[in-house]
């Protein structure tokens, strides 16, 4: 027996060795998720081959860091460690990190989000605001030594001087620049004098550009009151806070144009073919109203002005007709009502409730005399009869019709068999009583 180990010893050694082993302390894996269900936490799940699996876990902080969401059936890379889990001998991997294979986690990120928002309709048409002609102040969020500002300062100034431009100083990557971007996009919608906001940076990787693509910042960009002009990355480049904007440019200069009309000149060639269409179009509507006028001078209404209201003393009338069957038939339903309180007020008077009663009294005195005289005469009956019997009962009566009643020991003796040779006892007649000995009792058959 010696030789047999228990399963508790058997796993805590495996587990020794596990833990030991140095080529089990970090191992690099490539597999597909399986078995996936997202918990508020830790997430537990298989990894799979085509001939093996093996469970994995990942803890809520690396979880949170990984920077994409796992999903079923997605290939990915891991790096972690083995153990065993002693309660049910079962071994799996811890893992530390992980990628998705072959696609960047920042791109698995992206159309997930994306994904996500779009599903909540922040990209549809309907939200996006409209370009405001003549802006008189433009609010731009962006770096303050990046070329952006620089383009477009130099192409407001160019089309249209005189609109002033207000620069939000603000960090457009690294670390804490999404939260800088949001912060100033709400500065920027506290002020009441901005009539449009850009934001903005040059190009770069997907990661120089990535604080666009995060989620506070597309919420600050939906949720503005400014509309707001895109203008991130080259031309190829695509952020979220493009699909959000209410319009996006290719440049800062692009932005620009957008944010202003047209030349100055061609501004005032507009207004002035504005002025001439305006001026044809008072003259038109002056002739057409003066016709008009000429029309209904010359109309009958005019000519008889009675007429125009003839209509309305006949609906007076009718009015005044409705008004008087209206108060007649109030008059008569609150007349009702007060007939019927003043009847359930007499109902109600002491005088009637006091003459009820004593009608009340009345009855019932009478029943209660009636009553009184049968309880009577049955009583009366009743104490005949109950006389008549105690007579009967009578002991003097007994022995007056030549009776006699025979007691033995002061109790009375009704029958011979309650009597032996011998007894004493005493014969009760109706003239005195005489004492006698019992010489012999003879008893017969009943």
């Amino acid at each position: 027996m010696d030789k047999y180990l228990s399963i508790t010893t058997l796993t805590k050694y495996l587990k020794m060795k596990f833990d030991k082993d140095p080529y089990l302390e970090r191992v690099y894996l490539t597999g597909q998720v399986s078995n996936f269900r997202k918990r508020p936490t830790h997430q537990y799940f298989s990894l799979k081959d085509d001939r093996a699996v093996i469970q994995a876990t990942i803890w809520s902080g690396i979880y949170q860091k990984l920077g994409f969401d796992l999903e079923e059936g997605m290939k990915i890379n891991v790096i972690g460690r083995v153990q065993i889990y002693e309660p049910s001998g079962s071994y799996s991997i811890i893992i530390e990190k992980a990628e998705p294979d072959g696609v960047g986690a920042l791109a698995i990120q992206f159309e997930q989000l994306k994904k996500k928002l779009s599903e909540e309709g922040l990209f549809q048409d309907r939200f996006k605001q409209v370009i405001p002609q003549f802006a008189k102040k433009i609010g731009v969020v962006t770096s303050r030594s990046g070329a952006v500002i620089q383009d477009i300062i130099t192409t407001v100034s160019r089309r249209f001087p005189g609109v002033e431009i207000i620069l939000y100083p603000t960090k457009v990557q690294g670390e804490g620049a999404a939260e800088e971007i949001a912060r100033n996009i709400v500065r920027a919608n506290e002020r009441e004098d901005l009539d449009i906001l850009i934001i903005g940076r040059g190009g770069g990787s997907i990661e120089d550009l990535w604080a666009f693509n995060e989620e506070i910042v597309v919420r600050s960009i939906f949720e503005s009151r400014l509309p707001i002009i895109s203008s991130v990355g080259h031309e190829t480049d695509v952020t979220l806070a493009d699909f959000v904007a209410d319009r996006r440019a290719a440049t800062p200069t692009a932005a620009a144009e957008l944010a202003t009309p047209v030349t100055k000149l061609d501004f005032l060639t507009y207004l002035q073919n504005q002025e001439k269409r305006m001026a044809t179009a008072v003259k038109h509507t002056l002739s057409k109203n003066k016709e008009a006028l000429r029309a209904l001078s010359q109309s009958v209404i005019f000519r008889q002005p009675e007429r125009l209201y003839d209509g309305y003393l006949q609906r007076l009338d009718q009015l005044m007709l409705r008004l008087k069957q209206g108060l007649n038939g109030e008059l008569v339903s609150h007349q009702q009502k007060v007939q019927g309180q003043i009847h359930r007020l007499e109902q109600l008077s002491p005088i009637v409730k006091l003459q009820r009663y004593q009608d009340r009294i009345q009855q019932l005195q009478k029943l209660m005399r009636s009553q009184m005289a049968v309880t009577y005469d049955a009583k009366v009956a009743e104490v005949k009869r109950l006389s008549e019997a105690l007579l009967m009962l009578d002991t003097s009566r007994i022995v007056a019709r030549g009776f006699a009643i025979v007691k033995k020991e002061d109790a009375v003796v009704s029958s011979a068999e309650d009597l032996k040779v011998n007894d004493q006892v005493m014969l009760m007649m109706r003239d005195g009583q005489v004492d006698l000995e019992v010489k012999d009792v003879k008893t017969k058959e009943i």
